[in-house]
């Protein structure tokens, strides 16, 4: 990930425009629905409603256990027993209450008229509420040494932010909702997490599928949950396009890829999860069902573009539908492993074996209709659908060689009717496991789906039947899969929401922040000497006094090399620019002038460099000062998760660090300090 950048307060950047979200009082920020009362909103309530319900029944358990282990009563135990017996029931028909309603795909499928397969989307993770207010104040007072009131607008701004992002709307600006969040997490990382040091407050988020609560203090708990929903949103984007469309076929195409993107980026810069929708099998499993559904829009998109009565288009078609198999196939048999059977809901399972069936028979019924319908290749083309064919079975047909089957009608009936009663049996054993899930028996649209291809391949074997066949049919062989355009996996782009940091007042990163440490802020009063006041400065935001002459009215005065000004006769001077600060001292009068610095602490002031950056003329006491760049690499002043937990993979940072931008000669701007 490209972490955003520092900025100054003022949101200038070198290069592209800035998009800042500033505070949206007094309305509901964009991106944001919380009272649309909408189906979807309606079942994300009632989720929540049902998560808030399986967190109780689950502490009355975890009371009732700890009673039954404590207590050496025999009708105590009983008593406590029977009650675990009835909280278990509880949570039982809570948690099937929940797999139904996540099962609920039908309300974020599109509304057109026309039918389609449905797909299958994610729930949003819920989350409680989270109260900054006060853990920030204290921790800007302790850690910063500053009022912590004084920044309750910004901390309240914030919390409004996480407020928002709790109901993102099913849009663009849900998902850019969601990620500008993510990148304040990334502020707030920087700023308030110390390697060493908890915030103390607990990050609640409830499992996806299962509703069981789950709480950390790492942040990172925070930005998985975070990226799991935006890869969700991208889910319910992609399952409500109209897929009869071209246009709707490529939107539900991208938001699939990007969803698929999302859960596997959390998969591989995220680990130790502590549930069970971010494990690693879980988060693979998801991956490869949204690939599966990427393949299924291909598939459908092929039947736009390809013309129908072609040889080659139909293969295509047919080999499209073989990958599609081949696809859900995987996603099944990822789903039947040990870790995940018993977590993901049956009617996914359920609708993914259905689907593996279902384009199976497709493969062979297009097989079919490839050979019944179109007709004998002309000498021109038969080299060309010769060659085709040859990559078309996973095993060849048995009978006469490829050439006489191609120009022979008979041979090809024969072999088309093959694939048709391959075709219908797959065909009914769709609509076979169909009918053992209840909730699947409730989706009207799969059910005409299944049953019109059924139809469909038994009124084709009907008309190509003959009452003369007296040849026992044979089987068909399975068509090689193939597909055209392969699924990309599309992993998020945090940079497509540009923000800017909410504490930025706090001061620039590369000194403020979190991991670093520094002794009391310190007012200096300074005389302007003969020679000036006696140090040569360097840097940017804030400017380093990168020299002290011995003798001279600053070290007199208690400066010292390494330190940085922070104020000019009260002035904040944190974001100033070198030539700000210079100017600032060149202003004093005679009475002096008032400085606040601070010193980091194990500040390793490499003091070689400074003298050859900063040459001081020894007669007149003029410098040279360069500029360092302010904007110093975020990824490097980020705070390190080393709680219990769950934690950032540590090559991500390897990956996402800015290589620093050496310091630059000012050119000949002298001044006497």
């Amino acid at each position: 990930m490209m972490p955003p950048e520092e900025e100054s307060p003022d949101g200038d950047r070198d290069g592209g425009l800035v998009l800042l979200h500033g505070p949206k009082s007094g309305s509901t920020r964009k991106g944001c629905d919380p009272f649309a009362q909408t189906q979807r909103s309606k079942l994300q309530h009632r989720r929540a409603r049902i998560n808030q319900q399986i967190n109780k029944e689950m502490r009355m358990r975890a009371g009732a256990e700890n009673l039954f282990r404590a207590t050496s009563n025999h009708k105590v135990k009983e008593t406590v027993a029977l009650e675990l017996s009835y909280v278990n029931s509880n949570l039982q028909l809570l948690k099937e209450e929940l797999e139904e309603l996540n099962s609920s795909m039908d309300v974020y499928q599109n509304e057109s008229e026309s039918i389609s397969v449905p797909m299958i989307p994610l729930g949003l993770k819920e989350t409680k509420e989270l109260d900054l207010l006060v853990p920030l104040k204290d921790f800007i007072s302790e850690h910063y040494g500053e009022e912590g009131v004084l920044y309750e607008k910004e901390i309240k701004e914030f919390m409004e932010l996480r407020q928002a992002m709790r109901t993102p709307s099913r849009n663009e600006a849900g998902l850019e909702l969601l990620m500008e969040y993510y990148n304040q997490l990334y502020f707030l990382d920087s700023r308030f997490f110390p390697p060493s040091k908890t915030l103390g407050v607990f990050f609640h988020w409830y499992d996806s599928l299962t509703g069981v609560p789950s709480h950390q203090r790492a942040l990172a708990f925070e930005k998985g949950s975070v990226l799991f929903n935006l890869g969700a949103l991208h889910t319910q984007i992609g399952a409500r396009q109209d897929r009869a469309s071209l246009p709707g076929l490529n939107r539900a195409i991208d938001a699939f890829q990007q969803a698929a993107g999302s859960f596997n980026y959390l998969k591989e810069n995220f680990s130790n999860a502590p549930s069970l929708d971010m494990s690693t099998a879980s988060l693979t499993m998801l991956v490869r069902l949204m690939v599966a559904q990427v393949q299924e829009c291909v598939f459908e998109k092929m039947t736009l573009l390809r013309a129908q009565n072609d040889f080659l288009a139909r293969l295509q078609l047919a080999q499209e539908a073989a990958r599609v198999e081949d696809v859900y196939s995987l996603v099944h048999q990822t789903m039947s492993q040990p870790h995940v059977k018993d977590y993901v809901p049956f009617s996914w399972t359920t609708m993914v074996q259905v689907k593996s069936e279902h384009f199976k028979a497709l493969s062979h019924y297009f097989a079919a209709i490839t050979l019944c319908d179109c007709p004998a290749p002309s000498d021109a083309e038969l080299l060309e659908q010769e060659k085709a064919f040859l990559q078309f079975h996973v095993t060849m047909p048995e009978g006469p060689s490829l050439r006489v089957l191609l120009q022979d009608p008979e041979e090809r009936r024969k072999l088309g009717k093959a694939h048709l009663k391959k075709a219908i049996m797959k065909h009914e054993e769709a609509m076979r496991i169909h009918g053992l899930c209840k909730i699947l028996r409730k989706m009207d649209i799969l059910q005409e789906v299944l049953s019109f291809a059924h139809k469909r391949s038994l009124s084709k074997y009907s008309e190509i039947d003959h009452e003369e066949d007296f040849f026992e049919t044979g089987e068909a062989p399975d068509i090689h899969p193939k597909t055209h355009q392969k699924p990309e996996i599309k992993s998020p782009n945090f940079s497509q929401v540009k923000v800017t940091d909410l504490f930025h007042r706090l001061g620039p990163l590369s000194v403020f922040s979190a991991k670093n440490k520094w002794y009391p802020a310190r007012r200096v009063h300074l005389m302007r000497g003969e020679n000036g006041f006696g140090f040569t400065l360097r840097g940017d935001s804030p400017v380093l006094i990168a020299g002290v002459i011995p003798g001279g009215c600053a070290a007199e005065a208690g400066l010292k090399e390494g330190d940085y000004i922070i104020s000019v006769n009260g002035k904040d001077c944190k974001w100033s620019k070198h030539a700000e600060v210079v100017q600032l001292l060149k202003s004093t009068g005679k009475e002096g002038v008032d400085i606040g610095v601070i010193t980091l602490q194990g500040s390793d002031c490499p003091k070689a460099m400074d003298r050859k950056a900063a040459v001081m003329s020894s007669g007149s006491g003029m410098l040279k000062s360069n500029k360092e760049n302010s904007r110093k690499s975020l990824m490097n002043s980020k705070s390190a998760s080393t709680l219990l937990v769950w934690s950032k993979k540590s090559k991500r940072s390897k990956k996402s660090t800015y290589s620093g931008v050496p310091f630059t000669a000012v050119g000949d701007n002298e001044a006497m300090y």
